[in-house]
């Protein structure tokens, strides 16, 4: 069988996101078929589901002007999976703390938007992630942080006393991008993780 991993393509690290799921399914024996998504009618089709980072008021804005944020409410309802990184943590987050992103509400956390700073302040580090038995080399560019976390979500990571991601359900979420190292482990984590 073949899993459809749909990639969101209205910003972000599209194909960085689609290798690393690739690779990911290849370590799992597992044939995958990247899905890019720019326009509703896609994501309900889709297994997997990626929301790269990029800048959050604008990815918000276009998801729903594109009747695609709905699809991403059904796609989660059903159980299926979702990788959410940096700008897309903030957009499936409860609440992101500024009234010019429209979150989804689908992933039972709060946000501080600009946690890390600017550009200028990114930084890679070896990460201790649940889940995984050595640390990730986590990439931090303009990342969020994780403020609070409700009742359904737990603790992934944590940097510097700041959570960094968080699983809710189908969503795995992280602050870092992981789809800028050659390292496929957090894809592993969200797509074949075990129970």
């Amino acid at each position: 069988m073949t899993l459809t991993a749909g990639v969101i393509a209205v910003q972000g690290d599209v194909s960085e996101h689609a290798t690393a799921i690739e690779t990911a399914a290849a370590r799992h024996d597992t044939a995958v078929e990247v899905v890019t998504i720019r326009d509703a009618g896609l994501v309900l089709d889709c297994d997997l589901l990626l929301i790269p980072g990029g800048e959050s008021t604008t990815i918000s804005t276009l998801l729903a002007s594109e009747g695609i944020d709905d699809e991403i409410r059904t796609h989660v309802e059903r159980d299926k999976p979702v990788l959410a990184t940096c700008a897309g943590l903030i957009v499936l987050a409860r609440d992101a703390q500024d009234g010019r992103v429209d979150t989804l509400g689908l992933l039972d956390v709060t946000v501080d938007r600009n946690a890390f700073g600017r550009q200028a302040d990114s930084f890679q580090t070896p990460l201790d992630v649940a889940g995984l038995d050595t640390p990730f080399p986590a990439v931090f560019i303009r990342a969020p942080a994780i403020e609070t976390v409700g009742e359904r979500a737990t603790v992934l990571a944590e940097w510097n006393d700041r959570i960094v991601a968080a699983r809710d359900g189908p969503i795995v979420a992280t602050a870092f991008h992981p789809e800028l190292t050659e390292d496929a482990r957090i894809h592993e984590l969200t797509f074949f993780h075990e129970g």
